[in-house]
């Protein structure tokens, strides 16, 4: 019979019923097990979106259950895999546990290929559809999407900001400066039921301190000199929309007061007046500054950063986003020589390499900053490490060729699971997920020693 292709993981520590449930299922690729190891093993080099799991395996030497033991391992590992539990007559109890610990479905002895077999292509239906919702929501145009990023971390917080945008929860942006809190700060605005309405935007550190109570509660005629008429605040401006407060760190107390009331009671008083005006607005703040710490030193109000971080999201810094700098330099480059009318233009070695040493303290902002002034300076069509005004890095750069960074980790995660196992090959082969011909193999390729039991000097 012809595979289908699917992978399917039986682990079951009974003979005679893996070679049952092997041939009832033969339209797929099959893979058996007998106990907790090997279903490990098979799990990481295999990746199988589905597996059927004896809950029955014997217990290990503390008398715990190893099929709930392998359950939890497995769902650690591969999340989105769906794993069937096959329990007894009496092991209804750690069939509700599997349940709960994040099974897919259990079902109960004797087998019945068929049944099972129904249950199994269900399981690879959902896990399909839940893989191929997740390609479209990918593809999809989203407000996130003017962040330029490959990086894993960087897109994890793309992703928070499109979960909680929905809520109508303060979020808090903290982030070094010129990491794009801004931009994520209008994002959540533009997902969120409010996009209709205003976003407005204010940095508390941009305004002088006697001017920036006004500027965000308003104020009545004649409450200081020059108050010729009623002038509103930006938060008023911003009702039923979004208020974005940057900088919130750098509040005075008597302003992290006034707008501690103002989240609690969602009222607010102009400068000189006397009237309660309600507001709605979702709250949305950002700062470079470590909160905490300034709440130690009691210059942040301990009660006003619990109301302002109900969703609190961090971002990093782009000398910790792998892969990026080199990406977002590209962009840049290409849209100001487009803005300034030049020819395409491309960075030379030097640039590049400099670009990837490089610590960008001042984060995305200085590369935009960098990269306009290259490309108005630049003499020709290649821009140099001393048109962007960095120094390129001392030494040989990093590997760029895909084999080299490969064989590169591949020795360093051989290394380090050899020195885990002392040396024991077997071991080794089923936490890597290789075959132990295949490890001896690639031992022999990378020049690592040879396992074995080191013999101490003498004299030691």
């Amino acid at each position: 019979m012809q595979k289908d292709g699917k992978v399917l993981l039986i682990v079951e520590d009974d003979p005679g019923l893996q070679k049952q449930m092997r041939w009832s299922f033969d339209a797929h690729e099959t893979l058996v097990a007998g106990d907790r190891a090997s279903a490990l093993a098979l799990l990481r080099r295999h990746e199988p979106p589905v597996v059927t799991l004896d809950l029955g395996l014997p217990p290990d030497a503390d008398g715990a259950s190893e099929g709930l033991a392998t359950l939890e391992q497995m769902l650690s590992l591969l999340p989105d895999t769906k794993v069937i539990v096959v329990t007894g007559n009496q092991d209804r109890a750690n069939a509700v546990k599997a349940i709960g610990l994040g099974a897919y479905e259990f079902y109960q002895k004797p087998f019945e290929p068929q049944i099972l077999g129904l249950v199994i292509e269900r399981a690879f239906r959902l896990y399909a559809l839940q893989q191929e919702n997740r390609r479209l929501r990918e593809t999809q145009d989203s407000p996130t999407q003017g962040i330029i990023t490959r990086d894993p971390s960087m897109l994890k917080v793309c992703r928070s900001v499109e979960k909680v945008a929905a809520a109508d929860a303060t979020v808090l942006l903290i982030g070094e400066s010129g990491t794009g809190k801004e931009l994520l700060a209008r994002a959540v605005h533009q997902l969120s039921p409010r996009a209709a309405k205003r976003f407005v935007a204010i940095n508390c550190a941009a305004i002088p301190e006697n001017l920036l109570e006004s500027e965000l509660f308003g104020y009545e005629k004649g409450a200081f000199t020059g108050a010729n008429k009623q002038t509103r605040g930006k938060i008023e401006y911003a009702d039923g929309g979004t208020f974005f407060l940057d900088e919130v760190g750098d509040l005075s107390p008597p302003l992290q007061a006034k707008l501690l009331r103002f989240i609690q009671e969602r009222v607010l008083e102009r400068v000189g007046g006397r009237e309660e005006i309600p507001v709605d607005v979702r709250i949305v703040c950002a700062t470079h500054r470590n909160l905490k710490k300034l709440i130690e030193e009691g210059l942040f109000r301990e009660d006003l950063y619990y109301r302002l971080s109900e969703i609190v999201v961090d971002i990093p810094p782009l000398r910790e986003r792998s892969g990026d700098p080199t990406l977002i330099a590209h962009a840049f480059m290409r849209r100001f020589a487009q803005q300034q009318g030049r020819q395409p233009m491309g960075f030379n070695q030097d640039a590049l390499d400099a670009i990837e040493s490089y610590r960008w303290p001042g984060n995305v902002r200085e590369m935009e900053n960098c990269v306009k002034r290259a490309v108005i300076m630049a003499e020709g069509s290649q821009i140099g490490a001393a048109d962007l005004g960095i120094a390129a890095p001392d030494g040989a750069p990093e590997p760029v060729n895909l084999r080299e960074v490969r064989d590169e980790a591949e020795r360093k995660a051989i290394a380090r699971v050899l020195a885990r196992v002392e040396g024991n090959v077997a071991d080794a082969a089923q936490l890597l997920g290789v075959s132990r011909p295949t490890l001896y193999q690639l031992i022999s390729r990378h020049g690592l020693k040879p396992p074995g039991v080191a013999k101490p000097e003498e004299g030691a």
